[in-house]
């Protein structure tokens, strides 16, 4: 890998709305979740950036739609891209093994420094595997606002535990009154899951710089 890939300097996430954030760091730019505005993400501006790679959840228009420019990725396996060693796993997008919704793409990769994991679409339960290839994130990407391809808040408060994530950024999820049709609720229910953990309620950009303090600390971004 190029060696400003594999400096430990950070990222910088900035949120782009719904579930989609753009991190930059260790020389590469990644995008999470581009969408559409529809459904869930109806009325908020379509992130339509560059990026040297999008992961995407899924095609589903509201976390996967090819809106922005770059190497875009939803399937998975291990990709090695813009520095980055990249892995896609595979898992149920709702909590009936994917009979609803199919399956989406859970992603781990190391940027910065840190390792990240982006769970921004499913609502399956993570099995043994997962938990081994998810690893112990630094940073974990979840969407939290329910629904029927979403974690509830008691969910994705369980994952991050399971995965004694230290930074938590929770996506996918509404402000106010819902869009017609939307059946995500708001980052309430998940921060008061959240037994111990400190909230930061910050603006559309954060720096996360290594080494991270043992407390697990959610970022609510705005």
């Amino acid at each position: 890998m190029p060696a400003l890939a594999q400096k430990g300097g950070g990222v910088s996430i900035t949120h782009l709305g719904h579930s989609a954030l753009l991190i930059q760091g260790g020389g590469a730019r990644v995008l999470v979740n581009p969408f559409q505005a529809v459904g869930c993400a109806a009325g908020l501006p379509e992130p339509r950036v560059s990026a040297d790679v999008i992961l995407a959840s899924s095609l589903l228009k509201d976390e996967g739609a090819q809106v922005a420019s770059g190497k875009f990725l939803v399937k998975p396996g291990s990709y090695r891209l813009a520095g980055l060693q990249i892995e896609g796993i595979a898992a149920p997008h709702d909590r009936v093994g994917g009979r609803r919704f199919g399956n989406a793409t859970l992603w781990r990769w190391r940027q910065g420094g840190l390792d990240i994991a982006h769970l921004g679409g499913t609502a399956g339960r993570l099995g043994p595997a997962d938990r081994v290839l998810l690893g112990r994130p630094d940073v974990l990407i979840i969407g939290v606002g329910g629904g029927g391809k979403v974690y509830t808040g008691q969910e994705a408060a369980e994952v991050a535990r399971e995965l004694q994530a230290r930074r938590v950024i929770p996506v996918q999820y509404t402000t106010g009154k819902p869009p017609a049709g939307c059946d995500q609720g708001s980052v309430e229910p998940f921060l008061k899951a959240m037994v111990g953990a400190t909230v930061r309620r910050s603006g559309r950009t954060i720096s996360v710089v290594p080494p991270l303090g043992d407390g697990v600390v959610v970022e609510v971004m705005r």
